[in-house]
């Protein structure tokens, strides 16, 4: 059921002298600030139905398409409101781009329309700041603590003493750091220090005694951010946070009566990250370790055995997802684990305001505790509950893993509670329908509307084209057919899709090589390898490639610099900032990678003219999560693949093409080496839905000669 409105009511507008300043207003005093700037239609309609959410609390889906401003459309409409807004993105460095960007240049354009300069914090997990009491505690033990930590990929067993004195010194340097830093903020540190040393310096939430009993509560850094957060008109976190605050009875963000949600198509993905739990034998060790001088000899030794009897279970077990329950190895040690965890805590007691180091006796316990939570979760194998095997290729690290089967009853319950919620991203109507999106964000998706004439006409067409039902609504239950105009209000929430300013018709072409075979092997087959080189070819260069694995993108690599004089740039050889940056600055340069390429680089002009995926991304039957949430849908009497991965392919193909255009000058091709783009009936149409209106062709003549014509000009 889709979440009422409590008693608390909507979100009040905020008065100024004269009136209110409406969204209208804010919005168009930010936008004259720009030189050159102008309103976009898409953006003034995102800002206008945001503002009436805010009046009638009701739930808010928009989908806004690349170049819409959709960061002013939520900020201008959120100075409205009484009391601080919450703003969560995905992304730390989405996070970055609005407090030390977009925000500051808002709250100087707005101020003479408020009356006042608005106020903005950002707020991040503890594990962010630096720690005073860990940095003070971390004289002796810590860096040497470093030494055993679990071995990098490729560098063998235990660091090296040259290593250790390296380590010693990024500290020291920690130590001076702490005496001129205002925020202990660890993005504000350069040059930066190995995650080790970090760690050694920080505090999780799980292990903070908490400012009172702590002997440098007065000066922490993290309680000064929630400070300031409590005071600010808008504060601006990011998805794992939020995802930790629901799941901790929401005590963490600052109350408040307007949450945004930006690139809210990653937020299902953030709290199933957030539920999720491990055990690895490298971490037992290491608690082990912290907790033994509070510990009797006997029972630090029992937490010995239980870490060497999960090492022995992972390495006996396969890797992947358990579904016939936990194997004998592997139930023996989780059962020792938390027999001993039990007894460690029981031996450890109550953290107590006259302890001698209450910080090192509360660290020891949270993870114990931990610990054993986790491995009575395991246990108990509930059937909400997924557990797998986790071992890496280069088998530097292996987990016992658990995680939520679906998060949408957590979202439901927690996420829109006392508050109203917009939700916004470039992918939310997933073949033309919020429904799929609704659904994993724990809304239930409306009743379908009857159609419009136009959407009739669009429904004639593409029972034309043999489509009559789409595959998620068919797997669903839904009568809705492809075509019709999506409910767009319903009980509790309402959506609406604002478009791009980009002529995408005109500006790019997608091209499906439909006379390709069917891909059935791994990695890059020859056809479409030769197909690729083609293509590269045509435009020389300027490509960015898009793949499936890591075996395809250095197929891809080694073909074309066999085969041509163009430089490649392939993801892992280096650094991918750096990768990326190189890719904009040599015209010709062609780079190569995966999944962490099809969202979040930005590359717009020239430099990337040609966008190659060389296979539709389903997610891979040995992704844990997805399989058991398929199999559940199969289960159940509808189709999992279609209900899981078709929408789960539909989101990566979306954030993938989106790489093209990305401002309105562009001009390029996005390749699809997928013939299934185009010849899968049931989910080939769901899925160009789901992606911007290029020129669409199959015919590999007119890809080339567009790419060519892009050489020359």
């Amino acid at each position: 059921m889709t979440p009422s409105r409590t008693a608390t009511g909507p979100a009040v507008p905020k008065k100024r002298r004269g009136g209110r300043a409406g969204a209208g207003e804010l919005l168009a005093a930010a936008v004259g600030a720009v030189p050159g700037g102008a309103t976009r239609p898409g953006q003034q309609q995102m800002a206008e139905a945001i503002e009436q959410s805010i009046v009638s609390g009701e739930h808010l889906l928009v989908q806004a398409g690349t170049g819409t401003g959709k960061s002013l459309a939520y900020l201008a409409p959120a100075l409205t409101v009484d009391g601080p807004v919450v703003v969560s993105t995905a992304t730390l460095a989405l996070q970055s781009q609005l407090v030390e960007h977009d925000l500051p240049r808002l709250a100087d354009a707005v101020e003479p329309v408020l009356g006042r300069r608005p106020t903005f914090a950002v707020l991040k997990g503890r594990h962010h700041y630096l720690c005073l009491a860990r940095l003070d505690s971390s004289v002796e033990d810590e860096p040497d603590d470093a030494l055993f930590d679990a071995p990098r990929p490729g560098n063998g067993g235990t660091k090296w003493l040259g290593e250790a004195g390296r380590l010693g010194k990024q500290v020291q340097r920690l130590r001076d750091w702490a005496e001129e830093t205002a925020t202990g903020d660890r993005d504000e540190l350069d040059p930066g220090v190995d995650d080790q040393v970090w760690r050694s310096v920080s505090m999780p939430a799980r292990e903070c005694v908490g400012a009172s009993r702590c002997p440098f509560g007065q000066e922490c850094f993290a309680e000064a951010s929630r400070a300031r957060a409590r005071e600010a008109d808008i504060v601006v976190t990011n998805h794992s946070l939020l995802a930790v605050d629901m799941l901790a009875g929401r005590h963490i963000v600052p109350p408040h009566k307007l949450l945004v949600v930006d690139e809210a198509h990653e937020l299902a993905d953030r709290v199933s990250s957030a539920a999720q739990a491990e055990l690895v034998p490298e971490l037992i060790d290491r608690s082990t370790r912290r907790a033994r001088p509070l510990l009797r000899p006997d029972v630090a030794e029992r937490l010995t055995e239980a870490g060497d009897a999960l090492a022995v279970g992972l390495a006996e077990a396969l890797a992947g997802r358990l579904t016939a329950g936990l194997p004998p190895a592997l139930r023996e040690a989780c059962t020792l684990l938390d027999s001993a965890t039990r007894a460690a805590l029981e031996a450890i007691g109550d953290v107590k305001a006259d302890d001698p180091d209450p910080v090192r006796k509360q660290q020891a316990k949270a993870v114990l505790d931990e610990l054993s939570t986790t491995a009575q979760r395991l246990l108990e194998e509930a059937d909400h509950d997924v557990a797998w095997v986790e071992k890496p290729d280069n088998g530097s690290r292996r987990a016992l893993v658990v995680a939520p089967l679906s998060v949408a009853g957590t979202l439901a319950t927690h996420l829109y509670d006392e508050r109203t919620v917009v939700a916004t991203s470039a992918t939310l109507a997933l073949g033309g329908r919020f429904d799929t999106v609704a659904r994993a964000l724990g809304l239930d998706a409306p009743p379908p509307a009857p159609p419009s004439p136009a959407a009739a006409a669009i429904a004639t067409a593409a029972a034309a084209s043999r489509s009559p039902v789409t595959p998620v609504a068919a797997a669903e239950g839904s009568r809705a057919s492809i075509g019709t105009v999506p409910a767009t209000e319903g009980p509790g929430w309402s959506s609406l899709d604002v478009g791009s300013p980009f002529d995408y018709a005109r500006q790019g072409i997608l091209y499906v090589a439909a006379h390709l075979p069917r891909p059935s092997v791994s990695g890059l087959p020859g056809p479409a390898g030769e197909e690729l080189l083609a293509l590269v070819e045509a435009l020389g260069g300027r490509t960015l490639g898009l793949f499936s694995s890591r075996r395809a993108a250095q197929q891809a690599a080694e073909l074309v610099r066999a085969r041509t004089d163009l430089p490649v740039l392939l993801q892992g050889e280096e650094a991918l900032p750096l990768l990326v940056r190189r890719f904009r600055e040599v015209r010709e340069s062609c780079l190569f990678g995966v999944m962490s390429l099809w969202q979040g680089v930005d590359v717009p002009g020239d430099a990337c003219q040609l966008v190659v995926i060389d296979r539709l991304p389903f997610p891979r039957p040995d992704e844990p999560l997805a399989a058991a949430r398929a199999a559940a849908v199969d289960a159940g009497g509808g189709s999992g693949f279609a209900a899981v991965s078709v929408p789960i392919a539909a989101v990566r193909l979306a954030q993938g093409v989106g790489r093209l255009i990305r401002a309105t000058g562009d001009r390029g091709v996005v390749a699809v080496l997928d013939s299934r783009l185009e010849t899968a009936r049931g989910y080939g149409p769901f899925l160009r839905r789901s992606l911007p209106p290029f020129w669409y062709t199959t015919r590999p003549e007119v890809a080339r000669g567009a790419l060519e014509r892009l050489a020359k000009s």
